[in-house]
C-alpha cells in the first residue's frame, strides 16, 4: 500500500463546517486517510509550505468532442451555432480525430485543476472518448449524444431509436465502472429538439435499471424554448416532468429561461443544474438566476461546456464569471467566493450523487486534490486576505502546482504524466486538417 504525505499546507476542506486546516494530509493508495497532524512514515513526502490544498474541481457539463473546434463557431446564437457549425463538425469526426479532441480537452482540464467531468460525447465513436480519458487518468462520466429526430442536422447523425439505445447499452457494458470506478456512463440525450418522447422514455427506464445519470440540455436560449413549445406544446422542464424524467439523477445544463412553475419542479423533484456562465455569455444566451435556485435548495454545479462556445475550459474562469455576472443584478455581496468554490467542488459531487466520496477533503474520501501556489504576481495578496476570494477572483490555471486523481499524481512541474504535449499538438493540427477536408 503506497502512502503520500503532504506536509505544512493550508487545507481548504469544503466539509460541512467549511473548515480550513493548517497542517498535513496523508493519502493511502487512493484514499485520504488523515488530515492535520500526520506521524506516519510515507513512501513519498511533498513539502507544501506556503501552498494551499483544495478538492479537485468537478465540472458537470463538458463536450470533449468539441475541443478541436475552438474558434470555429464565432458570433452566433445557440441554434445557428449548433446547426450550421457544430453538428457538421461533429459529424466529420472519425475515431482518430475524436480521440485527439478528447485528449486535448483532458489536458486543458487537468492543467486547470479539474479532476472529474460529466461529458456529453457525439453520436458516433464515443468509445474513443473513454479510451482517451482512461489513458490520461481523469475521472469522468461520459455518454454518447443521442439524437433520433430533428431537422437541419447532418443525416448521418439522425439515429434510429433502437440503434441509439443499443449503442448506449453496449457502451455501458464495456465502460461503466471501469478503472476502479473512475470511468462511468451517463445517458446523454442531446435536448428536447433532437430526441423523441419514446427515446426519452426508454432512456429513463434504462437509467433507473442501471442507476445512471441522465445528462441533457434545457432552457438555454429563448428561440430554443419557442421551438420546443411548438413541437411539444410545453416548456422544457414541463416536458421532462411529464415524461417522468425529473428526479435527482437528472442533470440539466443551463436552465437560463425558466418560469416560476419550472423553478418549483426543479426544487420539488431535486433536479440538478449545470451552470455554464462563460458559454451563456459568449453565445448571448442570457444569465441564469442561480441565487434564486440556491435559495430554493436546487443543487447547482459548474461547467465550462465546450471549447467552441466558451473558448477555454478553466473552472477558475467559470467561478469568477458566475459570481460577477450576478452582482449588477443582485448587489456586491451576491454569490460570495465561498459559494463559488462550493459549486466547483462539493456541489459538483452532489450533482453526480457522489458527495460521500468526492468534493471535499475528509478522511475516507477519494484523493482527488489540487495543490495551489498562490505566490504569483497575479495572485499575490496579504496572507490574511480572504482565501476563497484569492482563489475565485485572482487564481488561474497558472497557480495549479500538482493534481492528484484517485491518489495518483497526474500533473506536476507543468507536465501531465505520460503525455507528450508537443506531439499531441502536432497530431491535433494534423487531425483538424483531415477533419476539415472531410466536411
Amino acid at each position: 500500500m503506497r502512502t503520500i504525505h503532504l506536509k505544512n499546507a493550508k487545507i481548504i476542506t469544503m466539509n460541512k463546517d467549511l473548515q480550513i486546516v493548517e497542517g498535513d494530509l496523508l493519502i493511502r493508495n487512493n484514499i485520504i486517510e488523515n488530515i492535520g497532524i500526520v506521524n506516519n512514515t510515507a513512501d513519498e513526502t511533498l513539502d507544501c509550505s506556503g501552498k494551499v490544498i483544495i478538492p479537485g474541481f468537478i465540472q458537470v457539463h463538458t463536450h470533449l468532442c468539441q475541443t478541436l473546434f475552438r474558434g470555429m463557431a464565432e458570433n452566433l446564437q445557440l441554434l445557428d451555432w449548433l446547426y450550421s457549425k457544430i453538428l457538421p463538425l461533429e459529424n466529420a469526426h472519425d475515431p482518430d480525430s475524436l480521440r485527439c479532441s478528447a485528449l486535448l480537452g483532458c489536458c486543458e482540464l487537468i492543467k486547470g485543476g479539474t479532476t472529474t467531468i460529466l461529458d456529453m460525447g457525439t453520436v458516433h465513436h464515443t468509445e474513443q472518448i473513454f479510451i482517451a480519458v482512461k489513458e490520461i487518468g481523469l475521472r469522468a462520466y461520459i455518454g454518447k449524444a443521442m439524437m433520433d429526430m430533428g431537422e437541419g442536422m447532418p443525416q448521418q447523425m439522425k439515429e434510429d431509436t433502437d440503434r441509439s439505445i443499443g449503442e448506449s447499452v453496449a457502451l455501458i457494458e464495456s465502460w461503466h465502472n471501469k478503472e476502479q470506478g473512475r470511468l462511468r456512463y451517463a445517458f446523454a440525450p442531446r435536448f428536447a429538439l433532437s430526441c423523441t418522447p419514446a427515446l426519452f422514455t426508454r432512456i429513463k427506464k434504462l437509467a433507473d435499471n442501471y442507476e445512471l445519470i441522465i445528462h441533457t440540455h434545457s432552457s438555454e436560449n429563448q428561440s430554443e424554448i419557442q421551438e420546443v413549445e411548438k413541437l411539444t406544446g410545453k416548456r422544457n422542464i414541463n416536458f421532462f416532468r411529464d415524461l417522468g424524467l425529473t428526479d435527482q439523477r437528472l442533470v440539466l445544463a443551463h436552465c437560463i429561461w425558466l418560469d416560476s412553475e419550472e423553478y418549483d419542479i426543479l426544487a420539488r423533484d431535486k433536479v440538478n443544474v449545470a451552470h455554464c456562465p462563460g458559454c451563456n455569455l459568449k453565445l448571448g444566451s442570457g444569465i441564469a438566476n442561480i441565487p434564486d435556485m440556491l435559495d430554493r435548495g436546487i443543487v447547482v454545479g459548474l461547467g465550462a461546456d465546450g471549447a467552441p462556445c466558451n473558448n477555454n475550459m478553466s473552472m477558475f474562469n467559470e467561478m469568477r464569471l458566475a459570481s460577477l455576472i450576478q452582482r449588477p443584478l443582485k448587489g456586491p455581496s451576491a454569490m460570495p467566493a465561498q459559494e463559488l468554490l462550493k459549486m466547483a467542488t462539493i456541489n459538483g459531487a452532489r450533482v453526480l450523487g457522489r458527495e460521500n466520496d468526492l468534493g471535499s477533503i475528509e478522511p475516507g474520501k477519494l484523493a482527488d486534490l489540487i495543490i495551489l501556489d498562490l505566490n504569483k504576481t497575479h495572485s499575490f495578496s496579504d496572507p490574511d486576505a480572504n482565501l476563497y476570494s484569492r482563489i475565485v477572483f485572482s487564481a488561474s490555471p497558472e497557480n495549479v502546482d500538482v493534481v492528484f486523481i484517485d491518489g495518483i499524481k497526474v500533473y506536476e512541474n507543468k507536465e501531465i504524466k505520460g503525455i507528450d504535449e508537443t506531439a499531441l499538438l502536432k497530431n491535433a493540427r494534423t487531425e483538424l486538417n483531415k477533419l476539415k477536408n472531410r466536411l
